[in-house]
């Protein structure tokens, strides 16, 4: 294997990405930003090239063989994501290699339910739908009038940055019963790009106020299309 070094970033969490294709690359660079030390690995010298710059380490190699897995000495790092996008049989086989030489905990990436529960049964720590959460967060946002963006805390519940109703507009928060009326709660509210959390229930609501809600997505999509 041939090695290159980057940058040093900081070292919150030692990370290994194997995979340099569009959601390893972004992976590893929002992680990096995080101040986390990343170290990337591929097959694609061209991959590796450009995704350098912005991460801790990279390295050129074939994740398929065994010793260089052994080499990488991977029960050193705090997580491995497995971001192998074609290949399931490799991203399976990439997995098992890394529980067997002792990983701490693996990633691995996949778009089929099927395949997660592969994943999981040779020894996935967990399994992450890219494209399906993404699926998912975008019906939410547009399933929603006036949302912003959505983050789901499981199958049922989720936090939501919403537009204040039009009737909440000129109201304080005690006199709505938000929570009574559709089991949602007002988290805070959001501007110039922090949130606030709403503590006193005097707050009363101003046009295009950005309120963070949660509750069950049905419950929060309900009470906004109202």
């Amino acid at each position: 294997m041939k090695s290159k070094n980057a940058r040093t970033s900081g070292n919150i969490r030692s990370i290994l990405v194997i995979g340099a294709g569009r959601f390893g690359n972004n992976l590893a660079i929002n992680l990096a930003n995080l101040g986390n030390e990343v170290m990337v690995i591929d097959i694609n010298e061209d991959a590796i090239n450009a995704i350098a710059p912005y991460v801790t380490k990279v390295q050129i190699g074939d994740c398929l063989d065994i010793n260089g897995l052994r080499q990488l000495g991977v029960h050193n790092f705090d997580i491995c994501f497995v971001c192998i996008s074609q290949n399931f049989q490799a991203s399976m086989e990439i997995t098992a290699m890394l529980k067997e030489l002792g990983a701490q905990c693996v990633v691995s990436k996949t778009d089929r339910d099927i395949h997660a529960d592969l994943l999981r049964r040779i020894g996935a720590d967990d399994v992450v739908y890219p494209e399906k959460d993404m699926a998912r967060r975008t019906a939410m946002k547009y399933s929603a009038l006036g949302a912003f963006d959505y983050i789901q805390l499981s199958s049922e519940y989720a936090i939501m940055e919403i537009l204040v109703p039009k009737s909440w507009v000129g109201c304080a928060l005690k006199d709505l019963g938000v929570r009574a009326r559709h089991n949602v709660n007002i988290i805070g509210n959001k501007e110039n790009g922090a949130i606030n959390p709403i503590i006193s229930a005097e707050h009363v609501f101003q046009q295009d106020e950005h309120l963070i809600v949660a509750g069950e997505h049905k419950n929060i999509i309900n009470m906004i299309n109202q």
